[in-house]
This record gives structure tokens, C-alpha cells and sequence, in this order.
């Protein structure tokens, strides 16, 4: 056993009454844990109500899973189609093969349901979830290490990685002869680990940035993708394992460059500011005055419920944002507010005209706007019993 080098686990699978419990699953599941919490705490910072992010999560994360088997079924097909295929371990998710890719795609289409759903743009929870995603990807490439898979190229450094011959007839242990573990004869770049590292920077990076520039419109969720990619790029250079190439080359090089281009291409195009948002019935003005009455008539039972979780939400300027954290009252929206409301995504001026105030001064407001031209045949003030109606 060479001292320098770094041990690789030999189980992966333990069981627990009887149940199978694997290092892959955990891992999965920690990650998907550390995103959404990373998620729901920027999301609370720009107005979105308490666990909204479940109620994204709910959504996302059975998309994302099933998008990421996907993709990894499309890209290397031979593992379980044609001959020498086992077509029913496309469903064994838990033995690895999930590409990242078609995560983000899946994920990002149950998003936009969940979206859909919460009354929230697009945009404001892709940018929430942009520094939790590679932390979540850093906790998940732990999985890998368990399993003895996706490691790279050979090599003499001081942190190459041992890696066990894997017992396929025992699966998720090491093959054991005379009571040893068996190791592959040399030690190879341990590149779970050098993704892992890669993708605590790349949130690192993401938070520094976004809290510096205060990116808007999704434009931190690119800024992650293109930094990943960067990494992806380098990282899938060094793997060894079975892929398919094109031109003697990965895929997933050629995939971590379309996609670095698209995301560069976004950042660059798409401009605005961070979008906060805030319920659609905030009241815009201070409530009046409730008259003196008995105590046991005061209900306490709203204010010891905590705050609802609003029907929709409506994306309001930064200031106006803030001013409604501190006071609980949305001020008017100025002309310099609605601008900065438009270009970061949201629609101020198809709002109900009356705000919170319902759908019968609504009729009232259009009815006036429609009453600003003087009537061509205009009724008379009063009629008789027999006029016409």
C-alpha cells in the first residue's frame, strides 16, 4: 500500500434489516439537501416565501433525475442495448450513470412547472439555485469515490488514487483474495476529487460575483454553467473510463464546449437587474386603525399562524423591495421603479390597475380609463317609468 497515495473505500453497499443502503444514494441525496438549503436561503433574500424551495424541489429534482439517466443512457447506449446489453439496468440508478447535462435539463423543465405553479419567474429561482447546484454536484461525485469508478489516467503524483477491483459478482464490494482487498496495480488522477474541488470554487466564484454584481434574468446560473464547463472540460480529459468519442475525442468534451458557448452567448445577450419579488396582494397602504373594542374579540389566532404563503408574486425594484421589508407596505411604483421592473423580468404594467384592492375597483379603473371620451349618445340623467331600458 503505498502511504502517499489516497484509499479508496471497499463497500459501497451496506445493508440495514435487510435493506440494501448504498454510498451512491446518500451522496445523491446529501447533494440535492445542500442545494436546496443553499437555494432557500437565497431565495428568502429576494422575497420568496419560507420552503418555497420544496415546492420547486418537488418538481425539479424527479425531472432532473430522470433527464440525467437519459442522457446518460443516449450517450453510452452499448451498456444496455444490442448485443451483450442488460436492458432492465437502464433502471439501476443507484449503480451510477447520471449525466449532468441532462440533469440541468430536466431539472430546469420541472422548475419551470414548479415555477408555473408559485407564481415565480424562471429566472429569480435559477439564479437562487446557481451557487447550491455545484455544491450539491461536489457532495454527489463523493458517490463515485465509493464506487471505485470514473477515476483517470495513470499517474506517479502524490495524491493518485487506489482504486479496488470491484467484485461484479458481489456488487458495491471490493474483490477479496486471502482475506485483502484487491487494488489495480497503479494509482490513478482521482479526478471525483478534483471535481469535487472544482465545483466548491465554481460556487464560491458564483456567490462572490452575483453579491458583487447582483446578477439578474439568470445570467448567475450561466456564469455557473460556464465555469463548470471550464472544468468539465479538463476534468473529462483525464477519465479513463468507458465513454463514447467523436473524432478520438469524449463527448462530454464536446458537450462542455456547446454548452460553455450557449451559456456564454446568454450571459452576454441577456441584460438586467436582480429580480425581488413580493406577494401579489402587499398592502400599498398602512391598514387603518382597528376601533376600540373588548379584548376577547381581538383574534390572535393570524398572527400566531405566521405569514401565508402567497397565491403569486409580483417582481418589484430593489428599493421598493427593501422598503416593504422594513415597513410591511409596498410604496407607489415611480417611473423609475417600473423600469427597473421591466428590464428584470417582471411585467408592471399588466398589473391589475387596482393592486390589491380586488376585481371590483378594477372594473371601476377600467371603466373610467373607457369614460375619458365623451359618450356620443349619452342617456338622460333621469327617465320615466315607461322609457324604454
Amino acid at each position: 500500500m503505498n502511504l502517499a497515495a489516497i484509499p479508496s473505500p471497499t463497500t459501497s453497499v451496506w445493508h440495514v434489516l435487510g435493506l440494501p443502503v448504498r454510498a451512491y444514494a446518500i451522496c445523491i441525496v446529501l447533494g440535492i439537501v445542500a442545494s436546496c438549503l443553499i437555494m432557500e436561503y437565497r431565495m428568502r433574500s429576494r422575497g420568496v416565501a419560507r420552503w418555497a424551495s420544496l415546492d420547486i424541489a418537488v418538481w425539479a429534482v424527479p425531472f432532473g433525475i430522470v433527464g440525467a439517466r437519459l442522457y446518460h443512457l443516449a450517450t453510452s447506449p452499448q451498456d444496455y442495448f444490442g448485443a451483450g446489453g442488460d436492458p432492465i439496468r437502464a433502471f439501476y440508478i443507484w449503480e451510477g450513470g447520471l449525466g449532468i447535462w441532462g440533469a440541468v435539463l430536466g431539472g430546469a423543465l420541472g422548475a419551470y412547472l414548479g415555477c408555473r405553479q408559485l407564481g415565480l419567474p424562471l429566472g429569480l429561482v435559477a439564479d437562487s439555485l446557481a451557487v447550491g447546484l455545484p455544491v450539491g454536484q461536489a457532495v454527489g461525485r463523493l458517490g463515485n469515490w465509493f464506487n471505485n469508478e470514473l477515476y483517470g489516467k495513470e499517474t506517479t503524483l502524490p495524491w493518485g488514487l487506489e482504486v479496488h477491483d470491484m467484485d461484479r459478482s458481489n456488487p458495491g464490494h471490493a474483490t477479496v483474495i486471502d482475506g485483502q482487498p484487491v487494488t489495480l496495480p497503479d494509482l490513478y488522477h482521482p479526478t471525483f476529487l478534483y471535481e469535487f474541488i472544482w465545483n466548491l470554487g465554481v460556487a464560491g466564484l458564483v456567490y462572490l460575483l452575483d453579491r458583487k454584481f447582483k446578477f439578474g434574468r439568470g445570467r448567475a446560473f450561466a456564469l455557473y454553467v460556464m465555469a463548470y464547463t471550464v472544468g468539465r472540460f479538463w476534468i473529462e480529459m483525464l477519465r479513463v473510463d468507458e465513454a463514447n468519442h467523436l473524432f478520438g475525442i469524449r463527448l462530454n468534451v464536446f458537450t462542455s464546449i456547446i454548452v460553455f458557448l450557449g451559456a456564454l452567448i446568454y450571459f452576454l445577450v441577456m441584460r438586467g437587474p436582480r429580480a425581488y419579488v413580493v406577494p401579489d396582494d402587499a398592502p400599498e397602504t398602512a391598514p387603518e386603525a382597528p376601533a376600540a373594542s373588548d379584548v376577547s374579540q381581538v383574534d390572535v389566532t393570524a398572527a400566531e399562524a405566521g405569514p401565508a404563503t402567497p397565491k403569486g408574486y409580483q417582481v418589484v425594484s430593489e428599493a421598493r423591495f427593501q422598503a416593504y421589508r422594513r415597513t410591511g407596505i409596498l410604496p407607489p411604483d415611480t417611473p423609475a421603479d417600473m423600469a427597473e421592473e421591466i428590464a428584470a423580468g417582471g411585467h408592471p404594467v399588466e398589473r391589475d390597475p387596482a393592486g390589491p384592492a380586488g376585481l371590483g375597483a378594477a372594473v371601476l379603473a377600467t371603466g373610467a380609463a373607457a369614460g375619458s371620451e365623451p359618450a356620443k349618445d349619452a342617456e338622460p340623467e333621469s327617465r320615466g317609468p315607461d322609457d324604454e331600458r
